[in-house]
């Protein structure tokens, strides 16, 4: 099933054309409403009538986090106050919060994309969608809610959090289709099985998940424990939040809707653009993004792009899951380390559970990692011998992936905290 053919079923060259002409006209728009932008272009030689094409996209400037920090709250919004219907932000806890505007349109054409990624997981009208995301400040209730009641489904908003009314109204509502993070499906996955609830009163038939990285070994876990089909989407607030990509019944990466969201790979230290098929940065242009449209936004965020047409018929590029981001990775010992690397290793694993936490210290100046790893109770007996066995063969296992050593502690079922929104892999102690 398809949302919108139009736009998500376009000839290449005619979509290049369409991008071409959103891009120039939000450059003009940029430059006649935000000082920073204006001075940032000048400083370059650049006017908006020298921006024409998608040729000329690599001639602008590059948008970080730290310049939406440096314009809080509003520097970088192109409307005036009257035209924000609606205002998200991040938590801060790593800073100032990063504070993003939207208009009435921005807002529709969020309710829009969302109903295509909802579409693309074969979601109808008729389906019931437990929305477990967190509402408020964060984009994730929200973007999924009017998306779904842009498709037509019913939707629960319940939010994060309180799993034994998850489970209750999953039950006695019959809700179809689950959304929220990876790692909180696990947990509920595996409430279902500790409450004991018979799989034949569950309903659920697929799961929209997002908002942190997860391996193919979580997707398989997730759709064991739910016995559902498990989908990936893809979202920042900065660019408008869930929906900027999803993938459809082929699961050969998330279709990027090009229309509204111009991506580009970089090489994370020279800037330079790279060809399809490479690994580097993901940047956005949200072209048509009214109340603050960003120009080359840094996500952070390393992944691929495709841009082979899909087996669905779609002729969207397809960009890869995230294997991490360039301010997540971990540099020990001199190795770059990503937690989903740690996961990919655990879940190709029958004897580990999807939990697992990172720790990172560093002793007269050499570095140490201990990873904690939940592993099935049956594995808890007497038998001190096969427990050392397990923990010797995944303590290897990890040393291949790696190519550096650790320290494996192996833990009971629920030692390690949950989240009911991101999950925390990762402490490290290096950095207090």
């Amino acid at each position: 099933m398809i949302w919108n053919r139009q736009y998500e079923c376009m000839e290449r060259e005619e979509l290049r054309k369409i991008q071409g002409e959103r891009l120039s006209a939000m450059v003009s728009r940029v430059w006649n409403t935000v000082p920073f932008y204006r001075r940032r272009l000048q400083e370059l030689g650049i006017e908006p009538g020298d921006i024409r094409s998608m040729d000329d996209l690599p001639k602008l400037p590059f948008t970080t986090k730290q310049d939406l920090r440096d314009n809080y709250p509003f520097g970088l919004f192109t409307v005036p106050q009257e035209g924000i219907v609606r205002l998200h932000a991040s938590s801060g806890t790593t800073g100032k919060p990063t504070v993003v505007g939207y208009t009435k349109n921005d807002i529709a054409m969020w309710s829009e994309v969302v109903a295509r990624s909802l579409t693309m997981a074969g979601v109808t009208r008729s389906d019931i969608i437990q929305v477990a995301y967190d509402y408020g400040l964060f984009t994730g209730g929200l973007g999924l809610h009017y998306g779904a009641e842009t498709l037509g489904a019913s939707v629960i908003p319940i939010s994060g959090g309180n799993t034994k009314k998850q489970l209750q109204l999953m039950e006695d509502f019959g809700s179809t289709v689950l959304a929220c993070t990876p790692s909180y499906a696990a947990f509920l996955g595996e409430a279902i099985i500790e409450e004991k609830i018979q799989k034949e009163h569950i309903k659920l038939k697929a799961g929209i998940f997002g908002a942190e990285p997860w391996t193919e070994g979580m997707r398989t876990e997730i759709e064991r424990l739910l016995g559902i089909k498990a989908y990936d989407i893809y979202g920042l607030s900065e660019i408008i939040g869930p929906g900027v990509s999803m993938e459809c019944r082929c699961q050969t990466g998330m279709h990027i809707f090009e229309d509204h969201f111009i991506p580009e790979i970089i090489n994370p230290d020279t800037g330079e653009v790279l060809p399809y098929g490479e690994l580097g940065e993901l940047v956005f242009t949200p072209a048509t993004k009214e109340a603050m449209p960003l120009i080359r936004y840094r996500t952070r965020d390393l992944t691929r792009l495709h841009a082979e047409r899909c087996e669905c018929g779609r002729t969207l590029v397809r960009m890869e899951k995230c294997v991490g981001r360039t301010d997540d990775m971990l540099i020990i010992r001199g190795v770059n380390v990503f937690p989903s690397q740690v996961e990919a290793v655990l879940l190709e694993m029958s004897e580990t559970r999807p939990h697992y936490l990172l720790t990172i210290d560093r002793m007269h100046n050499l570095d140490s990692l201990e990873i904690q790893v939940e592993v099935e109770e049956s594995f808890f007996s007497d038998e001190v011998k096969e427990l050392e066995g397990l923990r010797k063969k995944i303590q290897s296992a990890i040393g291949s992936m790696l190519g550096i050593s650790s320290t494996v502690r192996l833990v009971e079922p629920g030692t390690i905290e949950r989240s009911m929104g991101k999950a925390k892999r990762v402490i490290d102690n290096r950095k207090r």
